[in-house]
């Protein structure tokens, strides 16, 4: 299953919120450097959908806010 998510870096609380049938916003702490907040994203989205972290995988958007992730089940 393919989710867009737009990521919202250097937040206090993390969490995931559900915006749409696909689109989901996920606040993180790390911050947007050598890829901290991506990692922490995929680790976010795992325990959300229940999955291993290695079932996440980051399709498109390693540089942006809006990104494309996708969930194996």
């Amino acid at each position: 299953m393919l989710i867009k998510v737009h990521v919202y870096p250097c937040s206090k609380e993390e969490q995931v919120g559900k915006i749409g049938a696909d689109a989901f916003k996920v606040n993180v702490a790390a911050k947007p450097e050598n890829g901290q907040a991506n990692a922490r994203t995929r680790e976010l989205l795992a325990h959300y959908f229940a999955v291993p972290a290695g079932k996440v995988h980051l399709i498109k958007g390693a540089r942006e806010p809006h990104k494309i992730f996708e969930i194996i089940e």
